[in-house]
């Protein structure tokens, strides 16, 4: 569905992304897993046009949109929620989830969309009149994710929707991912829990200093030596031990 390809993305005379090539499938979850400043921001922001791209090509179902302007790539299809979820902190739940319905003029549609994201977080729909910013950092996300679901996207890029959530929480957003994934949604997938999102992800890729450095099934990491070492928090096993 989306394919990515030679992608080189440079900050002044630093290159963020070396040239990077990777798929995300149709129906599938694919996560980029690496350290603080490996590129993974950078490649969710390049693809919707947030920073410009300094070559490589990005296609969605074949099409060309690596030169698009954000909103000609959300209409297309492709959505992002972003780290630190950005909800707008001065207006309701409601007004926010209508936000991601920007592009759309089908009311009932919008209406319907709406009814959806309450019936995945119920919790929303209890505060639908309460302002976004006084909601706790897990209704936040929530609201992050069912705002960019107003799109009806077929692609969702995630960037971090962990970061500073209490476990228990994280787990309910990451069986919502997977719920939203059934629905149909293709999912691109950040996330400092590197664990938690190859075993959530059909196929990962793990970036280092703006390289692609491994990929291979999301079950196929997990169990590799170097990328437990490296980002599950387990030694490398000596040879012969």
């Amino acid at each position: 569905m989306l394919k990515i390809e030679n992608l080189k993305v440079a900050y002044g005379g630093i290159e963020a992304l070396k040239g990077i090539s990777f798929e995300v499938p149709e129906g599938n979850i694919v996560t980029l897993i690496g350290a603080n400043g490996a590129g993974k921001s950078t490649t969710l922001r390049s693809i919707m046009s947030l920073v410009k791209t300094k070559s490589g090509k990005i296609t969605l179902k074949g099409e060309d949109i690596t030169d698009l302007s954000t909103t000609e790539i959300v209409s297309k299809g492709v959505t992002l929620v972003p780290e630190g979820r950005r909800v707008f902190p001065n207006l309701t739940v409601l007004e926010n989830l209508k936000i991601g319905a920007y592009l759309r003029d089908d009311k009932d549609g919008i209406q319907e969309d709406i009814q959806h994201v309450y019936e995945l977080f119920p919790r929303l729909e209890e505060r639908s009149w309460q302002l976004a910013g006084t909601l706790s950092g897990g209704e936040q996300q929530m609201l992050a994710v069912g705002r960019a679901l107003m799109s009806r996207p077929k692609i969702m890029m995630m960037d971090e929707p962990s970061l500073g959530l209490a476990p228990l929480v994280v787990r309910d957003i990451f069986g919502i991912i997977e719920k939203i994934r059934e629905q149909g949604t293709t999912i691109l997938l950040i996330e400092q829990n590197a664990n938690l999102a190859l075993r959530t992800a059909d196929y990962g890729y793990v970036l280092e200093t703006g390289n692609i450095v491994l990929s291979g099934k999301g079950y196929e990491l997990l169990e590799n030596e170097e990328v437990k070492a490296a980002y599950l928090g387990k030694k490398k096993e000596k040879a012969g031990a």
